[in-house]
């Protein structure tokens, strides 16, 4: 008898192989890997385009946005199913969710009248600026501040960062219903990247003409704007960046920060410590395609100089089925802890290649991109024991104040979503954005929040993530190590996180 999950896996392989494609270039720079400097070949979109794609997400917040003939939309973040327009917001017969207490009546109702006694303020009112000598002027008015959103929402994966786009909206709808920023709301542009470098640079052009600040993008190709977003000034704080591009753009910061050539020790020495003498014989796999090859290159050699014996890395082509042949070369060379760099949908493969020859290596790793709840259900039982390092809070933990609120929000401004690293960022992105703007009141223009993000230090967004060098830009040093277990994450890690020094790689 053939299993549902074996015919479910069947018909949603050319599915996983579409996504793989395209997500492959994503999995060489999370925060954790600090891997990034060189651009994706655009061959590698060429030939993901040429799979097929498949009908693009849709989400609007409030009712329908203005859609252009460019399909960007804008959207405003007060407008949120369950509330008024001027609503504390939050569900229905609620307070607003996780904010803090007084933001919603006793007993159940919203208060109305978004910023109005009893309603806090998103940012600390200690530390917001006197707005008196306060100007409109590029993507502010008289009532609104706008902030694109630059993200990969159509292109050859849909959807593929509709969750940056929603932790941006989802933190805007918070704010306007508990704030606002010398008297004005904020607004947020919804521009799509497309996964295509020339998307982006056109997204940015349109940014620099119509929005004040561009935050909590996402974008495979961001090197396509960061010229742009520099010769306007455009104050640019992305969620986490991906290009050399970026790094080096003046006025373009990251709220996962990222040095490309510093890898932090954390992880290899965690390993060192738990594992022993296991963390002699380390294999790193990783798929062949984009930048990947130079992250895990960068990957082994800080683990390396970290003390691990990494004795085996391999490439795996993008189309490649069979994955026997890897798994019996780990067997072979007495591998017992391997790591994989690439997208969920082939760390499966792998893990199923590994389960069919009863290869059990004393632990399986991969950084934050698998850390999805997307991969926990379609891995099933070959995902158990995974072992992951993540640079975010655990997002089931509603005992966070921060990771309640940001649920609670992207649930109002989509429904069901799921929370990702992609989203917490972008959510974080938003707020730190908001947080600069109030203390700077009057003062603000783009300028003075470009030289303020320079001299951000310590950036956790509230304790929704790990300490981030928002200014400096660099690569972040501490990860929290969870564990697939019974289909839920858990943490193995002690504390909050796990901090090391930060290695120079090539």
């Amino acid at each position: 008898m053939v299993s549902s999950r074996s015919v479910r896996s069947r018909l949603e392989r050319p599915h996983r192989l579409r996504r793989a494609a395209a997500l492959a270039v994503l999995a060489a720079c999370p925060a954790v890997l600090a891997g990034c400097g060189s651009q994706v070949d655009p061959a590698t979109v060429a030939q993901v385009s040429a799979l097929g794609a498949e009908p693009g997400l849709e989400g609007t917040v409030g009712g329908a946005p203005a859609t252009g003939a460019d399909g960007t939309t804008t959207t405003t973040g007060g407008a949120v199913a369950g509330t008024g327009s001027s609503g504390a917001g939050g569900p229905a017969g609620s307070t607003v969710p996780g904010s803090d207490p007084g933001a919603g009546t006793p007993g159940g109702s919203p208060s109305a009248g978004g910023g109005s006694a009893g309603s806090p303020p998103a940012a600390d009112p200690a530390k917001q600026g006197d707005c008196r000598g306060f100007e409109n002027q590029v993507g502010v008015t008289d009532k609104t501040i706008t902030v694109a959103n630059v993200s990969d929402i159509s292109g050859p994966v849909p959807g593929v960062f509709q969750a940056a786009h929603d932790g941006s909206q989802a933190f805007a709808a918070y704010f306007n219903a508990t704030s606002d920023l010398c008297g004005r709301s904020l607004e947020v542009l919804t521009l799509d990247s497309r996964a295509d470098s020339g998307a982006n640079q056109v997204a940015y052009a349109r940014a620099c003409d119509e929005a004040f600040a561009s935050v909590g993008s996402m974008s495979v190709f961001d090197d396509g704007g960061a010229a742009t977003s520099e010769g306007c000034g455009l104050p640019d704080l992305h969620a986490l960046s991906v290009s050399q591009d970026v790094y080096e753009c003046s006025t373009c910061f990251g709220t996962a920060a990222v040095t490309p050539t510093l890898q932090p020790a954390a992880m290899p020495q965690y390993l060192r410590k738990t594992h022993g003498g296991a963390a002699d014989a380390v294999g790193v796999l990783y798929i062949n395609v984009g930048t990947v090859p130079l992250a895990a290159q960068r990957l082994a050699e800080a683990w390396g100089k970290a003390g691990l014996g990494v004795d085996y890395v391999k490439p795996i082509d993008v189309a490649e089925f069979n994955y026997a042949p890897y798994v019996q070369q780990l067997k072979d060379q007495g591998i017992e802890l391997v790591t994989y760099v690439g997208p969920y949908q082939h760390t499966i493969r792998l893990q199923e290649a590994m389960r069919q020859q009863g290869y059990e290596p004393k632990a399986f790793i991969q950084d934050q991109t698998i850390y999805d709840q997307t991969y926990v259900e379609e891995a099933g039982e070959v995902g158990e024991g995974t072992t992951v390092y993540t640079t975010t809070a655990l997002l089931d933990d509603m005992d966070n104040p921060e990771v309640a609120l940001y649920r609670g929000w992207l649930e109002q401004v989509r429904p069901g979503a799921i929370p990702t690293i992609y989203g917490a960022y972008a959510w974080s992105a938003t707020r730190l954005f908001v947080e600069q703007a109030s203390r700077l009141g009057g003062r603000l223009t783009r300028a003075s929040m470009v030289d303020a993000l320079g001299g951000v230090r310590n950036w956790t967004g509230k304790g929704l993530h790990s300490p981030q060098q928002v200014g400096s830009k660099r690569s972040g040093d501490c990860v929290r190590v969870i564990e697939l277990r019974g289909g839920r994450w858990k943490q193995v890690s002690a504390g909050d996180y796990v901090c090391g020094p930060l290695i120079q790689v090539r």
